[in-house]
């Protein structure tokens, strides 16, 4: 082999610019590496904000949200608030990236066109792929809006249609990254039917992606429905030269995405167009900023152009790679959210597990008072960790309501809502509502949850016998006949 042909095999083989923006997309989505590691899923302030792409909340490295759960539970309170911020962002990558977050930043993209080069027979697009391609519109109706709505409004209960029935990436990103962890031994104890059927889901997915390239992002994806709304308008895109194009049609052709034309609703802005354009009429733009060119060059460049977009080009890298840095830096070593507390710190504790006497704790109640554990000596207290966007959660709160009313004389209940910003707080969530059990919001340092070992999977309840000695433990939800069997567990031993 010559060198020239040497050269250009090496070449072949280098990952794309496109595909390092992709890895590098992902990676900063996903920038709290240890959480892969502690199998813990990071709560800290910056989980309020919504990332571009299609990227679990529940991924043990996210440090975002994404932007299709936070508008479901957007719409799950509509019927108390109105999210402006989530419809607000979302409106706003539409505007300035449209689907070039599809096609550039999504980490679930990546790995679609992952699966695609596994080699195996390939289905070409078709007029049935293109009529296929509006279920996504369909499903964008149903489980991103309607579901949500639904039980939001009839119901006051946060449902996020699609996470809870359809989006592999919660399956995969989620709880296939946390119960990789053997620390999350106990969460197989949780899995039930729910988890069956988006197991299988996400295999039917998978293996779609494999004969069809991007299946989930071309059939399915309600993300990439909306952004499509934006094709037109958005500031950054592929941008087509009428003065040069010679209508051939090989842009169209090559594409792997069901597009009637460059840069319409189905276009995912990936530029591999412009490598087959002879006429090179196809570039990547930001209103008049050429961000990629083709080779022969744009039919505005001035004599500087190419070295101006070289230089544009590096210092866009160095900017990102040092933003890049700076956030493995602090998610992962400085952000108080994400550190352990250290045994010199840490406070002194009998223990959380079954047998331990549990540290005494005080923390303020919901409507007034506070609640001190050790003041229920001669009680058995049940401590209910739940949030309002938990569907099971809130299922199971009228169990314990019952169960207190039944046995007021001997049983105390406290419900610790989570001290991740919700949509919907305990407080609205409270206000129509009767509950003899008493209600807690958790402090901002998790004071409740450090003490009983409480995590990011929820519900979980422990129960405390009338000598303050832990009995039970456990994440999952929870019975009515269980919780009676807990009772009879701590009143005789």
């Amino acid at each position: 082999m010559d060198n020239a042909n040497k050269k250009e095999t090496t070449k072949s083989m280098r990952p794309t610019k496109r595909r390092l923006i992709q890895l590098y997309a992902a990676l900063l989505y996903n920038a709290h590496l240890k959480g892969f590691i502690e199998g813990e899923i990071y709560v800290g302030k910056t989980k309020i904000a919504c990332v571009p792409g299609f990227n679990c909340y529940s991924c043990p490295g996210a440090v975002g949200a994404c932007p299709l759960g936070a508008l479901q539970n957007s719409l799950s309170a509509s019927g108390k608030t109105v999210g402006f911020y989530v419809f607000g962002i979302i409106m706003l990558y539409g505007l300035i990236l449209g689907r070039t977050v599809c096609g550039w930043l999504c980490p679930l993209g990546l790995i679609q066109e992952l699966l695609h080069k596994i080699p195996t027979f390939k289905i070409p697009k078709s007029r049935i792929t293109r009529a296929f391609s509006y279920l996504k519109y369909v499903i964008l109706a149903v489980f991103v809006i309607a579901v949500p709505l639904w039980y939001g409004i009839k119901h006051d209960m946060a449902i996020p249609g699609f996470c809870k029935y359809i989006c592999p990436a919660g399956t995969f990103e989620g709880a296939m990254a946390l119960l990789a962890n053997a620390k999350n031994g106990s969460y197989y104890k949780m899995l039930g039917i729910l988890f069956t059927r988006k197991f299988v889901i996400m295999l039917i997915i998978g293996l779609l992606c494999v004969f069809f390239y991007r299946g989930f992002c071309r059939f399915i994806c309600p993300l990439g429905a909306i952004y499509g709304l934006f094709s037109k308008i958005a500031v950054i895109g592929v941008k087509v030269d009428r003065s040069r194009c010679t209508n051939c049609g090989a842009c169209v052709r090559c594409c792997g995405m069901d597009v009637r034309k460059v840069g319409d609703h189905e276009c995912i802005n990936c530029a591999k167009c412009m490598d087959v354009c002879s006429a090179g009429a196809i570039s990547v733009r930001a209103g008049n900023i050429t961000l990629k060119a083709p080779e022969k060059g744009c039919a505005d460049d001035k004599p500087d152009s190419p070295k101006k977009r070289i230089t544009m080009e590096r210092v866009i890298w160095g900017i990102a790679l040092a933003v890049l840095a700076f956030a493995l830096i602090w998610f992962n070593f400085l952000d108080p959210a994400g550190r352990k507390e250290t045994e010199e710190t840490a406070p002194v504790v009998t223990g959380y597990e079954e047998g331990h006497q549990l540290q005494d704790f005080t923390i303020d109640t919901i409507g007034g008072g506070s609640f001190t554990l050790s003041e229920y000596r001669g009680k058995v207290v049940y401590i209910n960790l739940w949030a309002t966007y938990c569907g099971p959660c809130v299922q199971e709160l009228p169990y314990f309501d019952e169960f207190c009313k039944a046995h007021s004389d001997d049983v105390e209940v406290l419900a610790v809502h989570s001290s991740v910003i919700a949509k919907t707080t305990p407080e609205e969530f409270l206000s129509d509502k009767t509950y003899s059990i008493k209600f807690a919001a958790d402090t901002s340092d998790d004071l409740v949850w450090n003490i009983v070992n409480g995590t990011s999977a929820m519900p979980q309840t422990i129960v405390v016998d009338r000598n303050g000695i832990v009995i039970y433990n456990e994440h999952g939800s929870i019975s009515p006949e269980v919780i009676e069997a807990l009772y009879s567990k701590a009143s005789h031993g």
